[in-house]
């Protein structure tokens, strides 16, 4: 009796273990043809997406492809894309016929008239927010915020200098500026959304933070004198000694740059209007992308224009040309292009009016080392 529950106990036990490894191999099986499904349409996808792109910058869709290059150029993680299907040639001969004018006059401080305190007249506003005012916008292939800020004392830059690897969030920027509202502003380093360090020329407070202007081709400085002006200056030329009399000569106290250059690698604008005098453009101008554009109105209120773009609420994004022509409606005596794309954002009153269009900063913005900020 002893002998023959020994030998059958192991057979019961190898009774039940039998369905369990059955069962694992169905479920691994199921497992293995899910993600061969998954894979399979992944690949499907992305075979689809590059004929699609193929047939887009293909010569039988010329205003598809000029679009799509201009559009990609202006990128900072995309711009191979166009030398995937065009060749150098026939990108920078997209571009050449999609560029804006030259616009190289310097701005006339004598068309802007702030009151003598500094401010512009408020309308009698006794609270710091209510010179202030928030326009929504809406064009054919994006929708955008207008901030319109009647004292332009209250705009300066902020920082995060001294510099680091990692920036801030712009609401951060904002707030432990003891700020109401701010924008982002010029080049820096997004990759990996960093954020930590910023590109050409940084001045915060009267004090050049960064000063390296020949760092990329280009660079325009976009900044307030000390008498709450707004500059655009072409510092392209220019070495860190002669930025650094610029700066002493033109009592500039809070600016940034931006890049302008159109070529197979890069196509940037910077001067959208100066003095009055609109940029004139060839074709289309741009792309269409998320934009950030600062200006000034003849009695020194500044604007702040973000816009959304690159799919997001299905839109494409603004153009040069939206820019101008927003501006214009605005009044702007004096307007410049500051980094677009997923930097693109504004903060207000502890909330993104607009924010970065990376889905996963879809409340949010990417890290900045600076931003122009309302206090």
């Amino acid at each position: 009796m002893t002998g023959n529950s020994g030998k059958s106990a192991p057979q019961k036990h190898g009774k039940h273990a039998m369905p369990s490894r059955n069962l694992g191999r169905t479920v691994g099986r199921i497992a293995c043809r899910g993600l061969a499904c998954v894979l399979t349409l992944a690949a499907a996808a992305a075979v689809t997406l590059l004929l699609a792109l193929r047939l887009i910058c293909s010569d039988a869709f010329p205003t598809a492809q000029q679009m799509f290059v201009t559009t990609v150029l202006e990128t900072g993680q995309l711009k191979f894309l166009a030398s995937w299907f065009l060749s150098p040639e026939k990108i920078q001969t997209i571009v050449d016929q999609n560029s804006m004018q030259s616009l190289d006059a310097q701005v006339d401080s004598d068309l802007i008239h702030i009151g003598k305190s500094g401010q512009v007249d408020t309308g009698g506003a006794e609270s710091d927010e209510q010179d202030i005012e928030i326009v929504e916008v809406a064009g054919s292939t994006y929708t955008g915020t207008m901030m319109i800020v009647k004292d332009p004392s209250r705009v300066s830059l902020a920082t995060i200098y001294p510099w680091r690897e990692k920036g801030v969030t712009l609401n951060q920027l904002v707030e432990d500026s003891g700020a109401v509202a701010g924008i982002n502003g010029g080049l820096y380093n997004s990759n990996n959304n960093s954020g930590g360090r910023p590109y050409g020329v940084i001045v915060s407070g009267g004090e050049i933070q960064y000063n390296k202007p020949n760092e990329y081709p280009g660079l325009v400085l976009i900044g307030f004198t000390e008498e709450h002006l707004l500059q655009i200056i072409d510092i392209s030329d220019m070495s860190a000694a002669q930025v650094e009399e610029l700066v002493e000569r033109e009592k500039i106290r809070d600016a940034v740059t931006f890049q302008e250059e159109a070529s197979d690698s890069n196509n940037h604008f910077v001067q959208l209007i100066i003095n009055n005098e609109a940029r004139d453009m060839s074709g289309r101008g741009s792309g269409l992308n998320p934009r950030t554009a600062i200006g000034q109105r003849a009695d020194g209120a500044v604007l702040m224009f973000v816009t959304d773009g690159r799919g997001k609420s299905g839109h494409l994004g603004a153009s040069s040309g939206d820019l101008i022509a927003v501006m214009q409606e605005f009044g702007a005596v004096n307007a410049a292009n500051l980094d677009g794309g997923s930097s693109s954002c504004m903060y207000y009153n502890g909330e993104y009016l607009m924010s970065s269009v990376t889905f996963y900063y879809s409340n949010s913005s990417w890290r900045l080392p600076a931003g122009f900020v309302v206090k």
